[in-house]
């Protein structure tokens, strides 16, 4: 197992270093000027060249490109100050460090993602498998009809309805907003209810179809069959055998819609207009704020490896038929 949690992490740091050489040389290829971009519409010839060397456009590409690598794990000067490692740059916006945006956005894409996480997995994975268990009773039918109903709505379709009843109609709760929960905890756990619930519920759908089918496979696995031949008990023979390889899927979609969502959950930020990762890269593309982007791009790509690992540590502990060779 180490022997494999190490390859694996040097395999995600070459990984991580190609897409951010992919990024950065993606991104200087483009056809519109990083110093252009940075000093505006009203901008002199004078301060544009000031510009282009306080960014170090003037260097060569190879020199430019040690400098944004080198800057992630040792740090780099700027002309406004010196920026700590890892540095993922300066932005042109904001003149703020792009690492230090981006850690004062994380928490609040992190709170949505962890409290979605534990509704739909809580919600969805065990109303799937208990509809599994009781297949074919009233239960089943009502968990499987609620999921269709919730699969065919969207969040930005289903969050400004939320919006309209929750907050501007009865005014039952404030308007959504993020508060560290070490400054507030009650305002963090409301301000952030109805947005983690909206998105926790269009993924409660496809978790409860999801946990549902795969438990109904499992039970027809030659192995629970025999369980049940030798005379165990149904619930002994589910909670035994057949729950665990169930999980198996569900473990590798939820391996890539953590990490995609800790990248940035951009439909639920837009929709409630908070504050974080998604919000931030939609800012950067808006306002042509390459570094901000490059930065997010590198940052969303980092969960990605993380989880995939995570994945496959799972799989051995979830079913020791698996085997990481």
């Amino acid at each position: 197992m180490l022997q494999f949690i190490l390859r694996r992490t040097v395999g995600a740091l070459v990984t991580l270093f190609l897409i951010g050489a992919a990024t950065f040389f993606l991104f200087v290829a483009a056809p519109s000027d990083y110093a252009s971009l940075a000093c505006g519409k009203d901008c002199s010839p004078q301060r544009l060249e000031d510009i282009r060397q306080a960014l170090g456009l003037n260097l060569p590409i190879a020199q430019q490109f040690w400098d944004f690598m080198s800057g992630i794990f040792m740090g780099r000067d700027f002309p406004t100050g010196h920026c700590s490692a890892p540095c993922l740059g300066q932005s042109f916006y904001s003149g703020d460090m792009v690492w230090n945006t981006i850690m004062d956005r994380f928490p609040t894409t992190l709170t949505l993602t962890a409290g979605g996480a534990v509704v739909f997995l809580v919600v969805g994975v065990g109303a799937g498998m208990i509809s599994a268990y009781k297949r074919g009773s009233m239960l089943d039918k009502f968990a499987t009809g609620t999921s269709m109903v919730l699969s065919s709505f969207q969040i930005y379709f289903l969050g400004p309805i939320v919006l309209w009843i929750f907050v501007y109609s009865t005014g039952w709760m404030d308007n959504p907003q993020y508060t560290p929960i070490t400054q507030d905890p009650w305002g963090w756990f409301t301000g952030m209810l109805l947005p983690t619930l909206v998105m926790a519920s269009i993924f409660t759908a496809q978790y409860t179809r999801m946990a549902r089918s795969s438990m109904i496979e499992q039970l027809a696995e030659e192995h629970v069959r025999t369980a049940r031949a030798k005379g165990m008990s149904r619930k002994y023979v589910f909670y035994r055998y057949a729950w665990r390889g169930a999980l198996i899927p569900i473990v590798t979609v939820l391996g890539i819609d953590l990490s995609s969502m800790l990248g940035g959950a951009v439909v639920t930020e837009l929709t409630f207009s908070l504050q974080g990762i998604g919000r931030l890269a939609v800012d950067g593309a808006i306002h042509k704020d390459l570094p901000m982007t490059m930065g997010v791009m590198l940052f969303g790509a980092f969960f990605i490896l993380i989880f995939n690992i995570l994945t496959d540590i799972a799989y051995a502990w979830i079913d020791p038929r698996v085997r990481l060779s």
